[in-house]
């Protein structure tokens, strides 16, 4: 990447004012909608021009990875991590450093009428920095959106697989929607923590709520009852509907050793005789 001529620093510092505010006045037309104030875009700009000014000062204006852009890479990660928090897209994001290229070619072209050539490579150097900085934005934004989603799937897998004490010794863990490996593995995580702070002899998974049991679903059944056993407690699958029971004999899978049952209410009963207590009705 070419170096900014030390004359082109000069020029935009001296003309900065000039900079900001015809940045700030063309972003605004189309980057405000009601996720960013005008003060916050006003404050965001001056922010990001100060650092970018001050990498730019240093004559390292190649090396975007130097430790003179240190400042204006972390003010970029965290403008993509609360435009991400805010629904913006990546494209919305990074308009906010692409948009200041024209700002900066009026006023080099300017500055520099007279020296055709000086002016056309400062044009360059310009025109491949601030490419650089929005694709670092760019790149930050995916990868901060890549983790909020992952963190809202866990969260949505750990709402979906709630662990419910249902008597004292006995949990029961409802399961909705189709059981994958990871869903499996949350699965397995959240009941034995359960298991271990309750002390619970018995644990069912209540499969009333899971569409469709396949091989595959099957196996992931299998093997969080066995990680149940292993923790010393018993496993009942209840919910286990005639369509169920018909798709389990025609794909032959092998549920053998494991108590079924066709609802919720019978197999906590079970659980409950199992545990010695007895429910009869009051007077």
């Amino acid at each position: 990447m070419a170096a900014l001529d030390p004359r082109t620093y000069t020029l935009l510092q001296s003309r900065q004012d000039q900079v900001v505010e015809t940045w700030v006045a063309n972003f605004a037309r189309t980057g405000l909608d009601g996720r960013t104030t005008q003060r916050e875009l006003d404050a965001q700009a001056r922010e990001f021009w100060q650092l970018f000014l001050g990498a730019v000062a240093s004559g390292d204006a190649g090396n975007l990875q130097g430790n003179a852009w240190e400042d204006t890479r972390h003010f970029l990660e965290e403008l993509s991590r609360e435009r991400v928090l805010k629904g913006f897209s990546a494209a919305e994001t990074a308009s906010f450093v692409f948009s200041l290229k024209r700002p900066l070619f009026d006023v080099i072209e300017q500055g520099h009428a007279g020296e055709p050539q000086l002016m056309a490579a400062q044009l360059r150097a310009v025109s491949e920095l601030v490419d650089q900085l929005g694709l670092h934005t760019v790149k930050v934004f995916q990868k901060n959106r890549e983790d909020v989603i992952k963190r809202q799937q866990e969260e949505m897998l750990e709402l979906s697989t709630p662990v419910v004490k249902l008597w004292e010794g006995v949990l029961a863990l409802p399961m909705i929607g189709t059981l994958d490996s990871q869903r499996t593995q949350v699965v397995m995580e959240s009941l034995l923590q359960r298991i271990v702070e309750t002390g619970s002899e018995i644990a069912i998974i209540d499969i009333t709520g899971v569409p469709t049991v396949d091989t595959l679903v099957a196996q992931h059944l299998l093997k969080t009852v066995t990680a149940i056993r292993l923790m010393g407690a018993d496993a009942i699958i209840s919910g286990v509907r005639p369509q169920i029971a018909q798709t389990i004999v025609h794909l032959g899978l092998d549920l053998q050793g494991i108590v079924t049952k066709a609802n919720l209410a019978d197999a906590l009963a079970l659980a409950l005789k199992r545990t010695g207590v007895t429910v009869t009705k009051a007077g």
